[in-house]
């Protein structure tokens, strides 16, 4: 058994960054959060903080405080069953970067009763969150489930090839051709970032290496895109005005790409997380794209 005020100072530490800040948040000194990261290393055998500015956890360390944070989210939950106040709970989320600039964060502003810890990962890759015991709940583009998990369909985000007038007047005159692709720049979010290539091979049939900006961030994605960077696979929820008003042109209409989304939720923490997992599969499912579609 671990000690429960060890748990929450380890947690703390890591939250908040500094002993000073996490003696503050729990209403004791320094030197308490000290002796009691102390005594839980003592308990564990290894160092669980990197007394850095600001501390880092090790990984024996970052999985204790995440044990903590889910016995919070069982307590706040029993609370609530039984009449009693209850103080928001940290819940730590794995979401693709476009779900947030689109749609989940509305869903998120629904449920007051959590703070939010949100990694930020290509849903190709937020169930690896999940098997890694990183996260309680993802958007990921696997419908799983993960071991341990429930998943639940949410949509299709629908994307776009999209790039600013200019652009497509200097690199696709002559068409979307495998050579005019391959030497036009494009844009990727980050190294795992597989939407232009996917895209690339479904219009072409063939499997292109493309030059590319990395640009980690949807908003100035898009603004890379309108100052004629590069063309690249825009959110069409995010884009739709600019390609209305003719800020961007799609470079295909006919060819859209469409990812799935599901949501996957650990089970363990299904029941204080159901109003999160109400919230998300609702404002999903009045946004996105049915999957008959597809």
């Amino acid at each position: 058994m671990y000690d429960v005020n060890q748990l929450a100072a380890l947690a703390s530490v890591i939250r908040f960054g500094s002993f000073d800040a996490a003696a503050q948040a729990l209403n004791v000194t320094p030197s308490a959060i000290s002796q009691r990261i102390r005594a839980l290393e003592e308990h564990v055998g290894t160092p669980l903080v990197r007394r850095s500015a600001p501390c880092v956890a090790t990984p024996i360390g970052a999985r204790l405080a995440r044990h903590f944070d889910d016995l919070r989210l069982l307590q706040t939950a029993l609370d609530a069953d039984l009449g009693q106040p209850t103080q928001p709970a940290p819940v730590r989320l794995a979401l693709n970067a476009d779900s947030l600039a689109t749609w989940a964060l509305p869903a998120l502003a629904q449920v007051p009763a959590h703070l939010f810890d949100i990694t930020i990962d290509d849903q190709d890759h937020s169930a690896d969150w999940l098997k890694r015991g990183e996260v309680a709940a993802a958007i990921t583009s696997d419908p799983g489930p993960v071991l341990g998990c429930d998943s639940t369909p949410l949509g299709l985000l629908r994307y776009r090839a999209t790039a600013s007038p200019g652009f497509v007047q200097q690199h696709f005159a002559q068409g979307l051709t495998v050579t005019a692709l391959r030497s036009a720049p494009s844009l990727c979010f980050n190294a795992k970032d597989s939407l232009q290539s996917r895209w690339a091979r479904l219009v072409t049939g063939d499997a292109l290496v493309l030059p590319h900006h990395t640009v980690g961030s949807s908003t100035a994605f898009v603004q890379a895109a309108q100052l004629g960077m590069g063309w690249g696979m825009n959110p069409e929820q995010l884009i739709a005005p600019l390609i209305a008003s003719g800020d961007l042109v799609d470079l295909a209409p006919d060819a859209p790409l469409d990812v799935p989304l599901y949501w996957q939720v650990s089970r363990l923490l299904g029941k204080p997380l159901a109003p999160l997992t109400v919230a998300i599969v609702t404002m999903a499912r009045a946004t996105l794209l049915p999957f008959h579609l597809s």
